[in-house]
């Protein structure tokens, strides 16, 4: 496992190194290696962390001096981490996945998993980006589509009702969904190595076309 894993971040690495310098390089394979020194210990996993390398290098590419896995607080690791100058950046990544146990609630979960990462998360960095595979359609609550200036109690309520269905050790409390921030959304294409920026509101609507 630990062989095709290597092959994989190798790869990545490889097909990303023509549009990089050597400084930005050197801070790629910083992130290889450590990736590679996690799923070791059975921390990481390809799929995932295949996406972190592409994610982190469009951050780095954006000026950032970039980590994954990077601890917030005690019990909170971040997938991508980036500062430049006093701003800093965070991605979590989304890939849509279902545990087996709520093979009967996937959209639920999936809304509370959403809210539960954007309002964790959000409130260590000055952006907060979600990324997901093109191939994926992220269920993001309207609310947290907007700015927290413009988002009701009445919808607060209904969010924190939503996570108190899933997320108990911690809670996620009023105030974190309150000042939740989601930014922009990354959409990953994996296979062409292309990550595009689409704003909630945007993504919301293209998603509201699709067939229910």
């Amino acid at each position: 496992m630990a062989e095709k894993f290597d092959k994989d971040i190798a790869a990545i690495q490889y097909r990303l190194s023509s549009r990089l310098d050597t400084s930005q390089l050197e801070q790629v394979e910083a992130i290889a290696t450590k990736l590679r020194e996690m799923f070791r210990k059975l921390l990481v996993k390809s799929n995932h962390s295949v996406m972190e390398v592409l994610v982190a290098t469009f951050i780095i590419e954006m000026g950032y001096q970039t980590d994954v896995e990077h601890p917030l607080e005690q019990n909170l690791v971040c997938d991508v981490y980036g500062r430049k100058s006093e701003s800093t950046l965070i991605a979590e990544i989304e890939t849509g996945f279902v545990p087996p146990e709520h093979a009967l609630d996937p959209v639920t979960y999936i809304r509370a998993r959403l809210v539960s990462k954007i309002a964790r998360y959000s409130k260590f960095a000055d952006r907060f980006l979600l990324a997901t595979p093109v191939d994926n359609v992220a269920m993001i609550p309207n609310a947290l589509s907007r700015p927290p200036r413009v988002r009701s109690a009445e919808e607060i309520e209904s969010l924190k009702k939503l996570c108190d269905a899933y997320y108990t050790n911690p809670p996620i409390s009023l105030e974190e969904i309150g000042n939740a921030r989601l930014n922009d959304l990354l959409i990953v294409n994996v296979d062409e190595l292309r990550v595009a920026v689409v704003d909630p509101e945007t993504y919301l609507e293209a998603v509201r076309q699709l067939p229910r």
